[in-house]
């Protein structure tokens, strides 16, 4: 063995043992699909706010699209989100007394935790706020203003905080407003402006004018409520149309792929060039190349030093006024710093091939037919796999196992040049590089070494592992085995990079419909 290959081999169990502690990591961190159907719940109480034109009636059309349980299925999915942080918050909180009584105990760890416990005390504190309110509103104020003192009973015996004090606040001007008593403070209606946001902070608003007997308030907060309503109602819509038409036409052709594969047997669609292999010259010390030194060191590496280094001093030297805790900003500089680090990336991948130039023709193959077909057909199929398998992971992780941290920033942001970005970013950059890299090269280069099916599930394996999010592992799994049928049936990289290009956007295009609902 050369001495190339022992440092390779010891790069790869380094980079083995860094990613495994990155994913037990993320496991103290919230899921983001947790706060995804809150969101999708904030705008279905939106949209309930809509009262239809009288016409409506006169017509023998509902008068109510949304439902009469949107409340009671509001506060059960409250409730659940409450409890499973509450779950989260007790164990981090477990573990960081552990950790304090250690006689060994990495500074690093503790940070991280302390950071998580922050985070989840945070997301408690708004989770009860806006559940008390839902009380409130569907008749029973002793239990929101019971929710709403132990709110303050336990922010009154922790140690004072800043960032805890707008919610001390508001919790108490809650109090006040559902026990028809005027709140005390002068700035009660600013407060709650920018403590709550979209129904919550509507309905607070409507109390405080309600008890305060301000008409001319609470009839212009009405008619804005009309308007958003309204809005609220398309998206809603429109998000359902697009996830329930989707799943409709997956689930469809999944049974019709399927059933002409068991009737049809090697000359079916998923049978096509399932025995062709790929010829390659290089061996396994060329696959952790690429892998380890060029995706999992060059590029997360790369990303790192861009973003916390080299874009802030171009910033700085071209003189912009980059305030990097913007939405704006942060999507700029995620945009950038991926475009460079999967340039470097690239290049590692370049590099490492050229002694063996010229591949061989199957390599690298972009074919617009059949790609076209096979991406889109692939990603229709991939919906209801990759929505059962997140099902089931949801019931396993129980909220945690962390995110992409870009979901989360597409989900609060609505500012149209950090949506850009993160399209560039998701829809483009991504499933360029990551096709490129995970079925361009190392699910052929593997199968020198397993069979077709095998090297599909391995590559789809490091695919998801790559994400460094322990709750992902599975759906981006099951997501990266359609991925790679795509391809190895198509033997068109474009086909690839299309599906994995319309999944992203799928994807950015709900948080998008899902993040104006909290407005």
């Amino acid at each position: 063995m050369s001495p190339r290959q022992v440092i390779l081999l010891i790069l790869s169990a380094l980079t083995t043992v860094v990613v495994a502690l990155a994913l037990v990591s993320s496991w103290q961190q919230p899921q983001i699909q947790s706060r995804l159907d809150l969101a999708q719940t904030n705008l279905s109480l939106q949209a309930a706010e809509w009262e239809p034109p009288p016409e409506w009636e006169m017509n023998g059309l509902p008068g109510g699209l949304i439902g009469d349980d949107v409340y009671e299925t509001a506060i059960a999915q409250y409730r659940d989100a409450l409890n499973s942080v509450r779950r989260t918050l007790d164990d981090n909180q477990q573990q960081r007394r552990l950790l304090s009584d250690s006689p060994v105990n990495g500074l690093p760890e503790v940070n991280q935790l302390d950071g998580a416990i922050q985070q989840a005390q945070d997301l408690k504190f708004t989770l009860e706020l806006r559940l008390g309110i839902l009380l409130a509103e569907n008749d029973r104020p002793e239990e929101a203003i019971s929710l709403w003192r132990n709110l303050l009973e336990e922010l009154d015996s922790a140690e004072p905080d800043f960032t805890t004090l707008p919610q001390t606040r508001t919790a108490a001007i809650l109090i006040d407003l559902w026990n028809q008593s005027p709140p005390d403070s002068d700035y009660a209606e600013a407060l709650l402006n920018n403590t709550l946001s979209g129904w919550f902070r509507d309905r607070a608003l409507s109390q405080l004018y309600d008890v305060q007997q301000d008409d001319e308030a609470l009839a212009a907060l009405q008619a804005r409520e009309q308007e958003t309503a309204q809005k609220t109602l398309i998206r809603l819509v429109i998000l359902t149309l697009i996830s329930g038409v989707t799943l409709l036409l997956g689930t469809l052709l999944l049974l019709f792929l399927l059933g002409q594969w068991f009737f049809k047997g090697e000359a079916a669609i998923l049978a096509k060039n399932q025995g062709n292999t790929w010829e390659l010259d290089w061996d396994w010390d060329i696959i952790a190349q690429v892998i380890v030194v060029g995706f999992f060191l060059v590029f997360f590496i790369g990303q790192a030093l861009s973003a916390g280094i080299i874009l802030p001093l171009f910033y700085n030297l071209a003189n912009l006024d980059a305030d990097l805790t913007s939405t704006r900003w942060q999507a700029i500089s995620i945009f950038l710093s991926y475009l460079l680090a999967a340039a470097a990336a690239l290049g590692v991948l370049y590099g490492s091939l050229k002694p063996y130039f010229p591949l061989k023709e199957d390599w690298f193959r972009f074919r617009l037919f059949p790609g076209l077909g096979w991406g889109v057909g692939g990603y229709i199929a991939a919906v209801p796999l990759v929505l059962g398998i997140s099902l089931i992971n949801q019931e396993i992780w129980d909220g945690k196992g962390g995110s992409n941290p870009i979901l989360e920033i597409a989900l609060e942001g609505q500012d149209w040049v950090a949506i850009t970005c993160f399209f560039l970013t998701a829809s483009v950059l991504a499933p360029i590089f990551e096709e490129i890299i995970f079925r361009g090269f190392l699910l052929p280069s593997l199968t020198r070494y397993v069979p077709i099916w095998g090297a599909i599930l391995l590559s789809s394996l490091i695919f998801a592992v790559a994400h460094l999010s322990a709750s992902e592992v599975l759906p981006l799994a099951t997501l990266g085995i359609v991925l790679g049928i795509t391809y190895t049936r198509s033997r068109s990289l474009l086909a690839a990079m299309l599906m994995h290009g319309l999944w992203n956007s799928g994807t950015l295009i709900s948080l998008i419909i899902l993040g104006g609902g909290a407005t």
